[in-house]
Parts: structure tokens; C-alpha cells; sequence
């Protein structure tokens, strides 16, 4: 009887979870805490008595935070990101979180144009459960190059990006290896089951981080899912409404929960394995491609357009976007109603000078910049416009100055 016993049998969650941490580690070089897990509630069409093992559905409109820090475009460059975050006082130098109680944003395009995208995801995810402990959040959000990605789309995958995802399919491997060894565990899915081995057009060097990346990002992949399937597409934070791109009426009019449940299922899976994105995720008008607030000249965004969208949704006063680059860095438009927070930090897109956007309560804002011609313990205000109103006390922040000088390399 010796012969056939097994501790797997006994420890199969012990196991499980060694060998998830195990993987972790050999991809991103990280221990991550152990994940905090909240009471589920039941849906709203289950009964008191049915079971609740599911997960919280999103939220998307939260009371404004104490402390809100707003981080734009990331495109796969982890140095660029931790400069960020300790330029708002986030992070230590060990990269520990020391943010107490403050909220993040991160507005998405965390893929593409970069080597260290996982490792990005990775170290969003330890912070997390880091800020958790204290009160903090970290609030990800969905950008279109996700979307891209989670559709199969990698025209601006990188070789290191190829690279990166290969060898985290190595180490997923191995740990699904280990887990089947264990009889009292679930044989683990194949994460390549239908994945072509060949591709017309790819090159045979890129072939195997190019199917890595399908399994790892394609809808219910494991990396999409872990990562993905909670972010955000739309969020109201007191006052202020994030998106990636901007929103229009019909968007409104649609739902916001709706347009983030939707994109949410869409990412785990449940729409199917190869599926295209909810309509809201696809094509210039949508939410995170939309452009209309984005122009770096302020008068030819359509302000009316984003007055009626704000006048719709209760209590918002401003829309923050990333996914155009303004080079002039943080700024605001239509009477600082659009503001605007992709910088082109990452290397791989414009190498700009890190800047991140404070709020505190729902009036506050400010940029922290790394920008030594603005520092001034770091923050600066604007607020000279294209028509050269005067500075007022009570002025916001921003809009576009004509005549802001460009940011220079600085070490930050």
C-alpha cells in the first residue's frame, strides 16, 4: 500500500501553488504575496443560496480617492515605469510600494514596443497586493494595443517582446509538466491546443515566440486572463472619466458597465477562443482608439462633442486619456475638460521624460514631471492656453502652451 501513496493526494493546492510560484519566479524574477481573497457576491440573478465561487463582477465608477495618481502609455519599458511610479512617491528603492492609501490608474498600452511587457504585468500585479495591504489600489486598464494583442494582432510586437513570451511558454510548460505528475490534480490544458505551427509571412527565428504569444494573450489564454480579464475599458473616479481613447454619446448611451463586462468576458474566454472584440473595441470611433479630444492643437478637438459626453454621465467634469502621444507632455484642452496623459516614456515609443498626473479629492490636479526646466519639487501647473488666458488661483492645471519648450534627456 506504501507503494501507492501519493502526498499529492493530500497536498494537491500546496503543490499547485509551489509550482505556480516557481513559475513566476523564473519569468519575472518576482515573489508575489499571496493573493487577498474577497467574499464573492452573488449575482444579482443568483439566489442568496446559490453558489458563489465566481469572481466579483467589475466596478467601474468609484467615489473620488484621498490621492489618485494617473500613469499614461507604459509600451512594454519597466524602467520607464518604475520611474513613474517613484516620481509620484510610489514606490521605494528597493521597489517596494510605500504609497499608502493612494489609487493608480494606469490607462493601458502596457503591450507592444517593448521587451519587459510581462515583466511589466508582473511588477503591476506585485504592487497590487502590496498597495492592498495598505489601503492602496492599482487600477489597470485596457488600452488598444491590448485589445490588438488579444486579437492576435502583432504588428508592433517587438523582437524582445517575441523573445519574452517564448520563454515564459518554456517555463509554463515545465509547470504544467509538474502539475501532471501529480495524480491529485487536474491535468492541466494544453495552452497551444489549435495553434498552427507554421505561419505564412513569419519568420522561422520568430515562429516560436510568435505562437507563445497567441497561447499566452489569445481570449481565455493564461496570460490574458490572469492579467487582462479584470482591467478596466471605462472608469469614473469621482469627478474624472478614464478611457483610453476617448468616449462618444453612443458610447454613454450604450453603458459603461456594459461596455466593461462585455470586453471582460470577451478576454476569459467566454465569447470563444478566437473571437474578434466587442464592436466598443474596434475601429476608429471606439473607446480605445478614439482620437477626437487628442489633437495636440486644442482647437481642432471637438469640444462640444466631449461637453454633451461629460454632461451625460453624473458628476464627471474631465476626461483623461492616453493613446495619442502629446510631446509637449500632460496638458488639457476644452477648458481643461480633456486631459491628456501619454508622454511617449517607453523607449520603444518617443523615449520622452516620465510625467504622471495627481489628483487629490476632485479638484487638485497636477503634474509630476521629471523635466528639470519644470521642477519645482517636482510639480508644476499650467495654465496658459493657445488663447493666452491668465493664470487664476482656482485654475486646474493645464491646457496646451504654445510655446513650452521640449523635454531634454534627463536621468529621473
Amino acid at each position: 500500500m506504501a507503494e501507492n501513496y501519493s502526498p499529492c493526494k493530500d497536498l494537491p493546492d500546496l503543490l499547485s501553488s509551489f509550482v505556480d510560484t516557481f513559475v513566476d519566479f523564473s519569468v519575472s524574477g518576482l515573489f508575489l504575496l499571496p493573493q487577498p481573497k474577497p467574499t464573492p457576491l452573488p449575482h444579482p440573478s443568483q439566489s442568496q443560496s446559490s453558489p458563489t465561487n465566481h469572481r466579483l463582477p467589475l466596478r467601474t465608477r468609484f467615489p473620488s480617492a484621498q490621492r489618485l495618481v494617473a500613469i499614461g502609455d507604459l509600451h512594454g519599458d519597466l524602467d520607464k515605469t518604475k520611474q513613474s511610479l517613484r516620481l509620484a512617491g510610489l514606490i521605494d528603492s528597493s521597489d517596494s510600494w510605500i504609497g499608502d492609501s493612494t489609487t493608480v490608474v494606469q490607462i493601458g498600452d502596457v503591450l507592444d514596443r517593448g521587451g519587459d511587457e510581462l515583466k511589466i504585468l508582473y511588477f503591476l500585479e506585485k504592487l497590487r497586493r502590496e498597495a492592498a495591504r495598505s489601503g492602496g489600489s492599482i487600477i489597470s486598464m485596457n488600452g488598444n494595443h491590448e485589445i490588438m494583442n488579444i486579437e492576435g494582432d502583432f504588428r508592433f510586437v517587438t523582437r524582445e517582446g517575441f523573445d519574452e513570451f517564448r520563454a515564459w511558454a518554456d517555463w509554463f510548460c515545465i509547470g504544467n509538466k509538474m502539475k501532471a505528475l501529480c495524480e491529485g490534480l487536474e491535468k492541466p490544458n494544453d495552452p497551444f491546443h489549435g495553434i498552427p505551427s507554421v505561419f505564412k509571412g513569419i519568420k522561422p527565428e520568430l515562429v516560436d515566440g510568435f505562437r507563445a504569444r497567441i497561447a499566452a494573450l489569445r481570449p481565455c489564454g493564461p496570460v490574458s486572463v490572469r492579467f487582462l480579464s479584470d482591467n478596466l475599458t471605462v472608469l469614473v473616479v469621482g469627478d474624472s472619466v478614464f478611457v483610453h481613447g476617448g468616449l462618444l454619446p453612443e458610447h454613454v448611451s450604450y453603458g459603461l458597465e456594459r461596455i466593461n463586462e462585455e470586453a471582460s468576458d470577451w478576454i476569459k474566454g467566454l465569447k470563444g477562443k478566437f473571437t474578434p472584440a466587442p464592436d466598443h473595441c474596434r475601429g476608429r470611433n471606439a473607446v480605445v482608439w478614439l482620437r477626437d479630444f487628442s489633437h495636440e492643437l486644442g482647437k481642432k478637438c471637438d469640444c462640444s462633442h466631449l461637453e454633451h459626453v461629460l454632461s451625460t454621465i453624473p458628476g464627471a467634469k474631465r476626461m483623461i486619456m492616453g493613446h495619442t502621444i502629446q510631446q509637449l507632455g500632460i496638458n488639457g484642452v476644452c477648458d481643461d475638460r480633456a486631459i491628456r496623459i501619454d508622454v511617449g516614456m517607453s523607449k520603444g515609443c518617443g523615449n520622452g521624460l516620465p510625467e504622471v498626473l495627481e489628483i487629490r479629492g476632485n479638484s487638485q490636479l497636477r503634474i509630476l514631471t521629471s523635466n528639470p526646466l519644470y521642477q519645482t519639487n517636482n510639480k508644476y501647473k499650467l495654465s496658459a492656453s493657445d488663447t493666452h488666458r491668465p493664470k487664476q488661483e482656482n485654475d486646474l492645471l493645464m491646457s496646451v502652451p504654445e510655446h513650452r519648450p521640449k523635454q531634454v534627456p534627463v536621468k529621473a
